[in-house]
């Protein structure tokens, strides 16, 4: 089996998904090769209930406490805790230097280590200058905190500024791009729901940003749609239901009947296999549904199957 292309998504271990559980679907992630684990540091605030986050990373900590010498590589995020029970999202932590120093500092001791691989600026902060931005991820990278930094949820046109203004300053570039994309797209100019940060879709433009600058990664959220490509019982919401939706299932069925896989597996295949290549966070609430994501992710489509899903 090829290594997976993905990052496993912790959001709800501690909360919704026990530890013993949660145990069970690291220990089977890591057996698998499994190399990435993403988390946050407000996950999963809002089915705890003290109404903050911190529960997955903690959980995260225990485990690797656990398996001392386990290989794996840890993504945490800061900017989205909210400060204030209901506080979301008008009222969150935001992405100034004091608050992301402290937020790290948090985050490690949760996690039980000296420094994470990658740390997102997880939303936009609009308070914060994009030079301020640049030094404070900058200096958390030169610190040996973090092996590299990225953004999530911010236009593409702000990441080339924060890009370009880095490179100017002479600070590390942030090396990784998180936003929400998957196989099927919604409509044009309609809401989608549970998206509750707009500019954290993944556009043409941003694609078209990764094509062009390979040195940055690409991360995609909601990749599988909560499993609604497999699930009969999750129906797709409205802003799905339109007719260049059916013609990419048909296709989708196709591969994934000749190949022998679910939809949704197909699909984590397609991000990984594509131009640009995107690494899906796939959250797990069983060993079996890790199993299956990473089947999928370790899957290598061929440019006519490509050809084919990009085709329809």
């Amino acid at each position: 089996m090829n290594t997976p292309t993905m990052a496993l998504g912790a959001m709800y271990f501690g909360t919704r998904v026990d530890e013993r559980t949660a145990f069970s679907i690291l220990d089977r992630y890591a057996e698998l090769g499994g190399a990435f684990i993403d988390t946050s540091d407000n996950y999963s605030f809002w089915t705890s209930e003290t109404g903050f986050g911190g529960q997955s990373e903690a959980l995260l900590g225990r485990w690797l406490a656990s398996n001392p010498g386990v290989r794996v590589r840890l993504s945490t995020k800061v900017g989205a805790q909210p400060t204030r029970v209901g506080g979301f999202p008008d009222h969150l932590e935001g992405l100034r230097e004091d608050v992301v120093r402290g937020a790290m500092a948090k985050s490690l001791e949760r996690l039980g280590v000296d420094r994470v691989d990658l740390y997102w600026a997880h939303v936009e902060d609009p308070t914060v200058p994009v030079e301020n931005l640049v030094e404070t991820f900058g200096g958390l990278v030169r610190d040996g905190l973090t092996a590299r930094w990225g953004v999530s949820n911010h236009p593409s046109w702000l990441l080339e500024r924060i890009r370009a203004t880095a490179e100017h300053a002479g600070h590390p570039q942030p090396g990784a791009y998180q936003q929400r994309y998957s196989y099927l797209q919604p409509a044009g100019g309609m809401a989608v729901e549970g998206q509750p940060i707009p500019l954290g879709m993944l556009s043409p433009d941003g694609l078209d940003f990764l094509r062009r600058n390979p040195s940055v990664d690409g991360w995609v959220y909601t990749a599988t749609l909560q499993g609604r490509y497999d699930r009969d019982d999750r129906p797709l919401e409205i802003e799905y239901r339109h007719p260049g939706t059916e013609r990419r299932l048909a296709a989708l069925s196709r591969v994934a009947t000749a190949r022998g896989l679910r939809p949704g597996q197909v699909v984590l295949a397609w991000l990984a296999s594509g131009s640009p290549a995107l690494t899906p966070i796939v959250g797990a609430g069983s060993v079996e549904q890790v199993e299956q994501a990473v089947v999928g992710a370790s899957t290598i489509l061929t440019e006519e199957e490509l050809a084919a899903l990009d085709g329809a």
